[in-house]
């Protein structure tokens, strides 16, 4: 008989078709093979309480006492939520205490525990005996590491069995605040079935044949889509834009001296997302470090985009370069620097030679990034649970 794996997370699809990311939803599914896993969400408006979504157990917590309040994690992610609306920073101790209190009682019918995140879901974990890995992912790696909550993560990573994060910067990150050592690097992966050059359409974007450049993610500051923008000034191609966020406005002002190089496409359910990759030339990724030196992790979307024969273009932040082969199948690039941004899309896009090669190559690192591949490695560091 399956051990019985509890998987807690706060960024998860809300339902069927949902544009959220689905990382989490996507590495639950293929642990399948190896437990029978349930994942413990948050609850938010419209969301079922419980459900079997692809085949995994969901349930979803509720933490506030009206619903229609309960607006902290979704769509984004809960500091992007805070920053966008200060008042929503009220929800925080409730989502820690709804999450504390339905631990409480369902735990007890599990074996084990996946956290994702340090914070909430490994702060809460580490208050229960259940033994428990806790992954990082990013921002509860590099945010808030002062007062309370440095004492509490500090208690979440010494409890933890195993304690895993998708990059060797944030692997150095926590030996320097809090001397953590055990500690593996994993990346997450991607439905490589999925996502494909196979899933190619030609003009899908009604280009007139012009070259396409792709940039997938939320309009908020780290993402740094500003400096692509003002590369794309002097390049004769479209850049399709996949997203929403605080700062749409902002960056719509900024492409109305791009005029129709620039096509939005709002964000988009991850049923159309490998077609829009598949049918575009190159991604890119123009990341920055913000303030208090936070960065981004690893996106998924770099392997998406890999996976999908696409060159990455990527700055040189957070996880970002160890994710992209520098000459092999795309360009690390200094961030906040549209010049070398658009020189390495000139560079791509202007030898047919190059760019069959950086594509073959993608496809060939993407690969090794499936979730078959993903999830046996999570195995090995849930067998470390004890």
């Amino acid at each position: 008989m399956k051990q019985k794996l509890l998987v807690t997370a706060s960024t998860f699809p809300r339902w069927e078709g949902d544009t959220e990311p689905r990382f989490v939803l996507d590495l639950s599914k293929s642990l399948l093979e190896y437990y029978d896993v349930t994942v413990l969400a948050p609850a938010c408006p419209g969301a079922k309480e419980e459900e079997i979504l692809e085949g995994v157990k969901v349930i979803r917590y509720h933490y506030f006492p009206i619903h229609k309040w309960e607006t902290l994690c979704y769509p984004g992610a809960i500091v992007p939520r805070i920053k966008e609306k200060k008042i929503r920073g009220l929800l925080v101790p409730f989502l820690f205490l709804g999450l504390w209190w339905k631990l409480l009682r369902i735990l007890p019918k599990y074996d084990l525990v996946h956290a994702h995140w340090i914070i909430p879901q490994g702060i809460v974990q580490s208050f229960f005996k259940k033994p428990y890995i806790v992954t990082g992912h990013g921002g509860d790696i590099m945010e808030l590491n002062r007062g309370i909550f440095k004492i509490l993560k500090k208690r979440v990573l010494e409890k933890a069995s195993c304690v895993s994060v998708v990059s060797n910067r944030a692997k150095q990150k926590l030996y320097d605040l809090y001397k953590i050592d055990n500690v593996v690097v994993q990346t997450m992966g991607c439905d490589t079935n999925k996502f494909s050059p196979d899933k190619r359409v030609e003009n899908y974007f009604g280009q007139d044949g012009k070259k396409v450049i792709l940039f997938v993610g939320r309009f908020v500051e780290i993402k740094g889509i500003t400096y692509l923008l003002k590369a794309m000034e002097d390049i004769d191609a479209k850049l399709v834009i996949v997203g929403k966020g605080p700062d749409e406005s902002l960056i719509r002002k900024q492409v109305e001296n791009l005029g129709e190089k620039v096509i939005f496409l709002g964000s988009q359910d991850h049923t159309k997302l490998p077609t829009i990759y598949a049918s575009s030339d190159i991604f890119v990724i123009p990341s920055v470090t913000i303030q208090g030196g936070v960065t981004e992790g690893s996106p998924t979307v770099i392997t998406e985009a890999l996976a999908s024969g696409l060159p990455v273009i990527g700055t040189n932040t957070g996880g970002i370069p160890e994710m992209i082969q520098d000459g092999v199948n795309g360009f690390v690039v200094p961030e906040r620097n549209s010049e070398i941004i658009s020189e390495k899309i000139k560079i791509i896009l202007g030898n047919s030679m190059i760019y069959k090669e950086f594509s073959e190559n993608a496809r060939a690192y993407g690969l090794k990034k499936s979730y078959k591949n993903v999830a046996k490695a999570f195995q090995i560091i849930i067998e470390k649970v004890k």
